[in-house]
């Protein structure tokens, strides 16, 4: 089971669109794929078309984070019929957001994990800061997925993050590895993008990953019908479709560290 840390330290660069894209990927491939969504906002429960009336949700989970609280707060996905699930998030996540300095409830997600079998993968969509919870998603990653766009601003996040990862790798995450860098909604006739992700390659070179995600309205448009964007109509879909399969495959060639396997006592 690979587990993918999709993170940002900037808001509104399109994070939750690439965990949604990478779901559709592997929901097209066949892969059994939990979302755990620990954005308070819970954008990826809404997109996923989750169904109301689950008892639990991810707030539950890192409260108590044993088996049977897990179980109750994953519900599938709307998407299909079978092969994709929801770990709920919620605005009660909010709580579980600061930083504890001892570093004492960091693995709470790590270990809730440890209860869940039966996936191929896990997509972690963490919030857009560097509080608690982003600390948790990422600690309980196998590999982190840093998203940006080609904004000065953007770009200077992404340093942020990449230091976080560091931390993180040798603190309580020492298997923790950067997968790298998806730049979104990138404009092929921008100066200005073409500029930033130049600055991107010479800072972060390979991990900088291929291809970028193309800024094209089909996957708002897929993302606000609540369908996967493998499904919807269009070459600007196909289009993107394409470039998440192929972000698919270069996550799925990181192999994963199966510290998950491990339940701790």
């Amino acid at each position: 089971m690979l587990v993918l840390g999709v993170c940002s330290l900037k808001g509104g660069v399109g994070k939750t669109s690439v965990t949604l894209g990478l779901a559709s990927a592997a929901l097209e491939r066949g892969l059994r794929t939990l979302v755990v969504d620990l954005d308070p906002q819970a954008d990826s429960t809404l997109a996923l078309a989750v169904a109301p009336g689950t008892a639990l949700d991810v707030a539950a989970v890192l409260d108590d984070p044993r088996a049977e609280t897990v179980l109750a707060a994953i519900a599938p996905s709307g998407w299909a019929d079978g092969g994709l699930d929801v770990l709920i998030g919620s605005a009660g996540g909010m709580r579980h957001d600061a930083i504890d300095e001892a570093g004492r409830d960091v693995d709470r997600l790590r270990f809730a994990l440890s209860w869940v079998n039966g996936y191929d993968l896990v997509l972690i969509d963490c919030p857009p800061s560097l509080g608690g919870l982003t600390r948790k998603g990422l600690t309980a990653s196998d590999r982190a997925v840093v998203v940006t766009e080609p904004g000065l601003f953007s770009v200077m996040a992404v340093g942020r993050a990449m230091r976080t990862i560091d931390e993180l790798r040798r603190g309580p995450a020492m298997t923790l590895q950067p997968l790298g860098v998806v730049v979104n909604r990138v404009r092929t006739r921008s100066v200005e993008h073409a500029f930033r992700l130049e600055e991107l390659r010479g800072l972060y070179g390979p991990l900088v990953l291929t291809p970028q995600i193309p800024e094209r309205a089909a996957l708002q448009q897929a993302q606000g019908a609540a369908q996967p964007v493998h499904a919807w109509p269009g070459q600007a879909a196909a289009e993107l479709a394409r470039a998440f399969d192929e972000l698919l495959d270069r996550a799925l060639r990181a192999p994963a560290t199966h510290q998950y396997a491990r339940r701790q006592g």
